[in-house]
């Protein structure tokens, strides 16, 4: 193991070569300011949003900062050579290559750590006995899930979540000055054409995002749950692309697909727990929110345009501020008869989203009549930093 774990930390002997990897400081100095001996920090998120990147980001920030770089370790749990190995193993050995006391402070960034069926178990017992930060990174949402509380009140979690539009001008070394903001609704078409997926902003290809989604149901779907129709599932997925941005029924979806009710809301856990999909109830009460049918958003709008392709450019809008809301807010969506209201969050923020037009008509009058602790109405891309603004 001692080998694999230098190949793993090239910092251990030189200094992290990361000149060419784009900074996402939004993640890693929120990481770094929860990284306390006996906390974990899970990131979860999409298949290849840049958990493991992020996490060597933070070891780069951390060594910058004057943390000795042989104080922190970095492992992917899923490696073939370390299939029988522990997590306690891991630590161990990396304690006695180092040679560091159990008193002396070190820090674990744990890459696809669900890969351990008792990770959970190991992390509590390092957290325990040991002075670690442990930061671990995982694809499933339903995996982290901490069912027999083991880490209750010594864990948080950080969802990674594709580039937003500005990071993804970053990425793309574009500035654009405010005499020249009329650019930005092209540059914003753009950017929904390529997603906000980090290496196919860097290397634009096809074949990438649809490698990715089909990675996602075969190997994190199919296979994990013992399924034996992958293009059911595809069939599935392009339809909840074609319906994103609106309500979806599990049973409609279901009787054009030839499968039963209780399959089809299984397949639309299955995508959500794989971060593909977001769903959004309605607001109301609890039967009104359980009962109603919930909205369906894309995390990735590149994967979007896949199946869809350039047409319903408001529905893309709509997607882009949902996908920034939440960060902040939980939130739902607001039906009155046949009228609808695009976003009410937590703290009672209404969020009209409209793409190049107006609020008009009866929507505009619910938009007004309806209590809420604040309004606001994004019709541009040059409106978009205001979601910040908010919160």
């Amino acid at each position: 193991m001692d080998d694999l774990l230098f190949q793993y930390n090239p910092w251990w002997e030189s200094h992290p070569s990361l000149e060419n990897v784009k900074p996402r400081e939004r993640y890693t100095h929120h990481i770094r300011g929860q990284l306390k001996p006996g906390r974990v920090v899970f990131l979860s998120g999409l298949r290849r949003v840049g958990k493991s990147t992020i996490m060597k980001l933070v070891a780069n920030e951390l060594i910058g900062e004057g943390c000795p770089a042989n104080q922190i370790v970095y492992v992917s749990l899923d490696d073939y050579l370390l299939r029988s190995s522990t997590i306690l193993d891991v630590v161990s050995s990396f304690r006695q290559i180092q040679k560091h006391p159990v008193d002396r402070e070190i820090t674990l960034l744990l890459d696809e750590v669900t890969s351990v069926s008792d990770f959970r178990q190991q992390l509590k017992t390092l957290a325990d006995r040991d002075r670690v930060r442990i930061v671990a990174a995982s694809s499933s949402a339903s995996l982290l899930k901490d069912n027999k509380a083991f880490l209750t009140g010594r864990s948080t979690t950080v969802e990674i979540q594709p580039l937003t539009f500005e990071e993804y001008l970053g990425f793309k070394g574009i500035v654009v000055a405010k005499r020249d903001s009329h650019l930005l609704d092209g540059h914003f078409r753009d950017f929904v054409r390529t997603g906000g997926m980090p290496e196919h902003v860097l290397h634009p290809n096809r074949e990438y995002l649809m490698g990715l989604v089909d990675d996602i149901i075969q190997k994190d779907i199919t296979a994990f749950h013992g399924l034996k129709n992958h293009t059911v599932l595809r069939d599935y997925f392009t339809l909840l692309m074609e319906r994103s941005g609106k309500q979806v029924s599990v049973n409609k979806v279901a009787r054009i697909l030839g499968i039963s009710p209780d399959t089809s809301h299984r397949y639309l856990g299955y995508f959500e727990d794989t971060y593909l999909i977001h769903l959004v109830s309605r607001w109301g009460k609890t039967n009104e929110r359980v009962l109603s049918p919930k909205k369906i958003y894309v995390s990735d709008l590149g994967i979007k345009h896949l199946f869809v392709g350039d047409r319903d450019w408001g529905s893309y809008f709509e997607n882009y501020v949902y996908n920034r809301i939440r960060q902040y807010q939980e939130v739902h969506y607001v039906r009155d008869g046949e009228l609808e209201l695009d976003f009410l969050t937590q703290d009672g923020t209404l969020v009209e989203a409209k793409y190049n037009a107006e609020l008009v008509g009866r929507q505009r009058e619910l938009f007004d009549q309806y209590v809420a602790n604040r309004k606001q109405v994004i019709s541009s891309v040059k409106d978009l930093p205001s979601i910040e603004e908010l919160w």
